[in-house]
């Protein structure tokens, strides 16, 4: 095989290191210990994760000016009896070990973790775990009124081997249950047995779970049930309705000497790019101090990034079909439904991983193995120049390094890509993926309004995705990016005639600052090449004289279609423009809200930029709202080809030339030229294998990957 694994070596603790496993349980039996003194009879532990150092505080470590920063954990807790939840800081004192061991380390000798904080949330809802979304299906099957009206309705009466219900946390709940901690249902049936795809096979009931008192408190239904879907659409290979193709050949990746990056820990190194690589329950994968190795130093580029939000409201204005509307990252967590990915299949090459470490709701440490992929890919030409004179062609292969992650969230996978490049851009690419989220076409429907019909009574609502990004750069600043400014940049062309445009061609890029939270809410315009430049008036270019600068370049992204006043306009308001700045507050984590179930408005962009604060010397923080508008297809079903969304970071005046002039000539002489007739040819040339003149370079023969034994990923893995 010629995609390999690597096992990632142990490094010294750093304060951005997620949980241990051993942190993890010293942290729930502080909590626990601290519920029974004060009365508390059970707990369930939300989420339990590293509450990261202040900002000022971690720089000065990192710097060597300032002490290691505390460990804290940050446990979110349910109190189901009392319908409670409550926030607890958890002091770990000594640093615990690293995570990512195969499996977890054998619990500790007791060491002490002390509760610091214990603070009752008042009017939200915490996020609702995979624990949760499992106990709410549970509960529907269960439930006698659902059987009863599955048999009168449907004629259905093997519910433990048919049954499916997809759970959600529950968008626009009726008035009356909304104080409950709730989650929707969503019903389908398996015909075919375990493989069959139960999207095909959707039902009308929508029942709605309390999960503290673990019962169904309401379904709703259409007035008069529609028959069943009966019409199979499966992908799995066992039921598929055609055989696999057998015609496409092997097509490997090949390293002969092996990465050209190391990883040590979560400290990863690729040319001459320094970052740490993280992971939290919420957001998944998280980079941390990005930079850019020149001239003796590391220059800071981006001090953290990660995706903070999403909200993907759906179109049908039909009860119960209002409240489908999901906040995936809030709601559920990015990271606690974090795939372990297959070598071979998420990622091709010579692959790094790195394990994540959560927790389930008993506070017991969870491993995700694979968590992370790194690897490397060629990405086209870099740069290159013919010089029709000379004859000679002179040609550059780009590379970058990628550094990924998937999460499923029940029909739908998310799957997150860190492109760093050798020309110092860097990219963050979303491809969405898995299967449409159906309902059953009403009784009498012939074609649906608000969507398509995919399947013989099988309707896919039109529905948007909107994803938030937190990035905070630094743009050669040691201090964070303390004195950042965030322009708008866009061409404009000058009034035609004399003097200034006599031909009427001119146009020019104009910059205007955005000094304020107020005047910095903006949204993108394509038609004037509309970007947003951060850059640091402290250090200028040698070249251009101008501040140093990154370009946060946007790509196509739609706008919101729920109306202003909607209920997700009002929860999702990062959504409605594509840029939002503010001053850097470590509090400020997730521009919804810290808890967004359940939630009736926005409880962070919408407070934060309530009063119009200046952004001079503020060390600014970008939000990034892009998304895509999903039009179904019926080819999106039954399973769905990827949706690619995202954007670029760009440099601009950072570097004094070409950062990736001194890229080395290569030729892959693995490549062969295959004639019309499908006969391979090689054209033997003077000193160049493959014909044609690139480089002038002689390139060696790579020689073959050793085989080596991988983990399935298009059959059946073991469930953790």
């Amino acid at each position: 095989m010629a995609t390999l694994a690597q096992r990632v070596p142990a490094a010294d603790s750093h304060p951005l290191d997620q949980l241990s496993p051993n942190e993890i349980r010293r942290a729930v039996e502080a909590c626990k210990l601290y519920a029974v003194a004060n009365g508390v009879s059970h707990l369930r532990f939300n989420t339990v994760m590293l509450r990261e150092p202040p900002k000022r505080a971690l720089l000065a470590y990192e710097r060597g000016s300032g002490p290691r920063p505390e460990r804290l954990a940050e446990c979110i807790l349910i109190l189901p009896y009392t319908s409670r939840a409550v926030e607890a800081m958890v002091r770990l004192g000594a640093p615990g070990a690293a995570a990512g061991a195969a499996t977890p380390p054998p619990a500790p000798a007791p060491v002490a973790a002390e509760v610091v904080s214990w603070k009752e949330l008042e009017g939200v809802q915490p996020l609702t775990t995979p624990d949760d979304n499992f106990e709410a299906e549970a509960v529907v099957r269960a439930d006698p009124r659902v059987a009863q009206l599955l048999a009168e309705r449907y004629g259905v009466t093997d519910v433990a081997n048919q049954l499916i219900c997809d759970t959600w946390a529950c968008h626009h709940a009726p008035q009356e249950f909304n104080h409950r901690r709730l989650m929707q249902g969503f019903l389908y049936l398996k015909l075919s047995g375990p493989h069959d795809n139960e999207y095909a096979h959707p039902l009308d009931l929508v029942p709605l779970v309390d999960l503290n008192e673990r019962k169904v408190i309401h379904i709703d239904m259409y007035s008069r049930p529609p028959p069943v879907p009966t019409t199979p659409a499966n992908y799995h290979p066992t039921l598929a309705d055609r055989p696999p193709r057998t015609d496409l050949r092997p097509l490997h990746v090949v390293q002969p000497q092996g990465p050209s990056f190391s990883l040590r820990g979560g400290c990863l190194h690729w040319q001459r790019w320094r970052l740490r690589v993280g992971f939290t329950g919420r957001e998944g994968l998280v980079l941390h101090g990005v930079g850019y190795e020149e001239g003796g130093r590391v220059r800071p580029v981006l001090h953290r990034g990660s995706l903070v939000e999403m909200a993907v409201p759906y179109g049908d204005p039909n009860v119960p079909y209002i409240r489908k509307c999901a906040f995936d990252v809030g709601d559920y967590g990015l990271g606690l439904c974090a795939n372990s990915l297959a070598l071979g299949c998420d990622c091709l090459g010579h692959i790094a991983y790195l394990d994540a470490v959560v927790n389930n709701a008993r506070g017991d440490p969870v491993l995700i193995p694979k968590a992370i992929c790194i690897h490397e890919e060629d990405a086209g030409i870099c740069w290159k120049h013919f010089d029709c004179r000379s004859g000679e062609s002179q040609v550059r292969r780009s590379r970058r390094l990628v550094v990924s992650s998937v999460s499923t969230f029940m029909n739908y996978e998310y799957a997150s890509y860190w492109h760093l490049y050798t020309d110092g851009s860097i990219a963050f690419e979303l491809k969405l993926t898995g299967i449409l989220s159906t309902s059953i076409a009403p009784a009498g429907e012939s074609d649906p309004p608000f969507g398509v019909r995919v399947s013989p009574g099988v309707n896919a609502t039109v529905h948007q995705h909107f994803f938030c990004m937190r990035l905070d750069l630094a743009i050669d600043d040691e201090e964070g990016g303390r004195n950042l400014i965030v322009s708008e940049v866009e061409s404009v062309p000058l009034p035609p005639g004399p003097p200034a445009n006599p031909a009427g061609n001119a146009f020019r890029m104009v910059a205007r600052d955005l000094t304020s939270t107020g005047a910095a809410q903006r949204c993108h315009n394509f038609p004037t090449a509309r970007f947003w430049s951060i850059r640091n008036p402290g250090r200028l270019n040698p070249v251009s004289g101008r501040p140093l600068a990154y370009r946060l370049m946007p790509a196509a992204s739609p706008f919101m279609q729920a109306h202003p006043s909607s209920l997700v306009a009002r929860r999702a308001l990062f959504a409605s423009r594509q840029l939002w700045v503010t001053p850097h507050c470590d509090s400020q984590r997730y521009p919804a809200g810290d808890h967004v179930v359940q939630s009736e408005r926005c409880r962070g962009l919408a407070e934060w930029t309530q009063q119009d604060t200046p952004l001079r010397g503020a060390d600014p923080v970008l939000w990034y709202s892009f998304g895509v508008t999903h039009a179904p297809r019926v080819e999106d079903f039954p399973v769905m080809p990827v949706e690619v969304c995202g954007f670029s970071l760009k440099p601009d005046g950072f570097f004094a030339a070409n950062p990736a002039i001194d890229l080395p000539p290569t030729r892959d002489t693995a490549s062969r030229e295959e004639s019309a007739q499908g006969a391979e040819h090689q054209q033997q040339q003077q000193g160049v294998a493959g014909g044609g003149s690139c480089c002038g370079e002689t390139a060696t023969t790579p020689a073959a990957a050793p085989a080596t034994p991988a983990a399935a990923c298009c059959g059946p893995l073991a469930k953790l």
